[in-house]
């Protein structure tokens, strides 16, 4: 596990905001998609990198170890050859799962139609 001032620059919790706590854990631009990709067992980080297309390698390299560091993951490696390596949400992670679900329903009440990814009805 690396060290916190080396991983994250905005360990930054204004005025003891709760709110504030949770999005320093799960803030950032893919956190919340990446876990959602776990959690529909899109694991691995090729299926990821496939998925998300606007995100780079680098990016989603550092955003799942701050989710590693932070314990919501846990990097499984495999030993097989070639090495195979996939992510889980951890049961600490696990405790994430209803704000994400929550946050799903509402975007597919509010969303608009064509915004919506095509196999997704609501």
């Amino acid at each position: 596990m690396e060290e916190p001032s080396v991983r994250k620059t905005k360990d930054f919790v204004p005025r003891n905001c709760p709110v504030g706590y949770c999005m320093n854990i799960i803030g950032g631009k893919w956190k919340l998609t990446i876990l959602y990709m776990i959690r529909t067992n899109r694991n691995r980080h090729s299926l990821m990198l496939r998925s998300i297309p606007e995100i780079s390698k680098q990016t989603l390299t550092n955003q799942l170890r701050e989710l590693e560091a932070d314990g919501i993951i846990e990097r499984v490696i495999y030993p097989e050859i070639p090495p195979r390596v996939e992510y889980n949400i951890t049961s600490y992670g696990s405790t994430l799962l209803p704000i994400i679900e929550s946050m799903y329903r509402w975007s597919m009440e509010h969303m608009p139609a064509e915004l919506r990814p095509a196999n997704v009805q609501g």
